[in-house]
Order: C-alpha cells, then sequence, then structure tokens
C-alpha cells in the first residue's frame, strides 16, 4: 500500500509505516539524520492528560518504560573522557576533568577507579540512589498520582526501588533537621513542560555515580524531567555538595521510550555482605 504526501522540500512516499524521504537533497552525513525513519519516530508526540500535562508515563492500554540511557555515568556537561559502562576511566589520569573536585573527593575518587569499584555498595545491595538510578540497566517508570499531588518513580534496577516526588507546593526541608535517606527528601514543580524536582536530605552510605563519585550528606539536587516528544525523555541534573565539589555543576543525557516492554524484577540477595556498609 502506497500514499503521497506533498511536503516544502518534495515528496515523502509511505510504505507499510515506513516514509521514505526523497526530493530534499542528500541526507546528512552523521546517522542521526537518517533518510529512513518509522512514523512513530517522527509523528508522535508528546502524550498529555486531557487537561494539556505532560504524561510521563504510558497511556492507557500501553506498555512500556524509560531505558537506554545516553551516557552511562556520571561526568560534567561539556567533558570528554573515556569509560566503560561501569564508570571506569580508560585513563585514570584524567579523573580530575570529570567533576570539580576537592582535593579530597579527588584521590578518593581516584582510589575508588584504581580499585576497579570494587567497594560499590551496591555489591552489597545498597541503593544506588541519586542520578545513578536514571543510567541502571534495569530502566524505570514515572507514576504521577494526581489525587495525591505525588510523583513515584519505580527502578528496574538496584533492587526494585522506588522514589517519592511531593507535589503539593510544600519547601524542601531543612537537611540539618531530617533524617538522611538513599533518596533524599524530593519536592517538585513545573516550569512550563519540565518536571524540576529538588531534593536533599541524603545519607551518605551510596555511591550517586556508578564510577564513584563521592558525595556527603550536604548533597542536594536539581532535575529537570521534559519529555520533548513521544519516545525521548531529556534528563538535566545540577549537583550541590560544597563539601566534595568546588562548584555546582551540571550533567545531562536523554534515555529512550522501550515501547511494549516493563521494568525487569531485579532484586538483590547478597544480604551477608551487608553489614560492612550498614554497620549491623
Amino acid at each position: 500500500m502506497q500514499g503521497r504526501q506533498l511536503w516544502a522540500c518534495g515528496t515523502a512516499t509511505v510504505i507499510t509505516a515506513v516514509i521514505l524521504l526523497s526530493g530534499c537533497g542528500e541526507p546528512p552525513s552523521n546517522e542521526t539524520s537518517q533518510a529512513t525513519k518509522t512514523v512513530s519516530q517522527i509523528s508522535r508526540e508528546t502524550p498529555r492528560f486531557d487537561d494539556g500535562m505532560v504524561r510521563f508515563d504510558r497511556v492507557p492500554g500501553e506498555l512500556g518504560y524509560w531505558g537506554n540511557p545516553g551516557k552511562h555515568s556520571l561526568v560534567e556537561d561539556g567533558v570528554d573522557v573515556a569509560m566503560d559502562e561501569q564508570g571506569l576511566l580508560a585513563n585514570i589520569e584524567e579523573a580530575d576533568q570529570v567533576a570539580p573536585f576537592m582535593p579530597w573527593a579527588l584521590g578518593l575518587y581516584k582510589y575508588r577507579q584504581a580499585n576497579s569499584l570494587k567497594d560499590d555498595p551496591v555489591n552489597a545491595c545498597i541503593s544506588p540512589a541519586g542520578p545513578r538510578h536514571m543510567h541502571y540497566e534495569g530502566g524505570f517508570r514515572i507514576i504521577q498520582d494526581r489525587n495525591y499531588n505525588r510523583i513515584y518513580v519505580l527502578f528496574g534496577g538496584g533492587n526494585r526501588g522506588w522514589r517519592l516526588i511531593h507535589m503539593d507546593g510544600r519547601q524542601p526541608p531543612n537537611p540539618e533537621e531530617v533524617v538522611g535517606t538513599y533518596y533524599g527528601h524530593s519536592t517538585g514543580h513545573w516550569e512550563g513542560n519540565t518536571l524540576v524536582v529538588e531534593s536533599s536530605g541524603f545519607n551518605d552510605r551510596f555511591w550517586f555515580s556508578n564510577g564513584g563519585l563521592p558525595h556527603t550528606a550536604a548533597l542536594s539536587l536539581v532535575e529537570r524531567f521534559t519529555r520533548t516528544d513521544y519516545n525521548t525523555l531529556e534528563y538535566v541534573v545540577e549537583i550541590n555538595d560544597p563539601r566534595t565539589y568546588t562548584r555546582t555543576w551540571t550533567a545531562s543525557w536523554n534515555l529512550e521510550w522501550i515501547e511494549g516492554g516493563e521494568i525487569d524484577e531485579n532484586f538483590c540477595e547478597q544480604v551477608e555482605a551487608m553489614d560492612q556498609y550498614t554497620g549491623r
């Protein structure tokens, strides 16, 4: 079955839900602008509720979750260093470029790197927490509970945890007055179509990056979630920990909507290794 649509620069022939562009000159050389794309990649807009609010999760009758992050570890925007999917640097001498470390933090980061990340608390079933969950292979979902003005982030990897974001207008708590947790205390609000989440009140028992970036209980985050189209979630995180880093810094990457899938049931059972981290 074929159909023809007139475009500003030429014509498009639709063949079994695949658009073949013609009459627009030679396609760009980089592979991100291919001449052949599926209809779902081109025409599907950001899904919304009836009142126009962006949906971050499935539409009724659909399956899917967020995964395939564009980056696999936390590194400051604008920095180009080689590292593998576990966050291990190809050249440890480039460690000081990853983030604006204080001297003690750089030393600890380099130690963890040189030790091949063997002390990573996730090996003892400690939650990844922080931005690290946005890199985890299990993926995640964002559930908007509009009855109670809350958002839940459900994680597939890292022992299948979940995170609560309050959307009722409350202010973030004073981190000096709350007990630190793995996920911190999060409040959110909207800036246009972007969900902005402020979090503080973390404990220091987890690595908030798979490459071993350190942090203290002074850590606070400002995260921005923007579903730019049906298939794309833009994630930007601003990191502030004045005890660990010399200034606030930002990292960002995109995630892909995995249509038709479900986050994996992934539970950790290395309970016997937890004592060294929990003190029990």
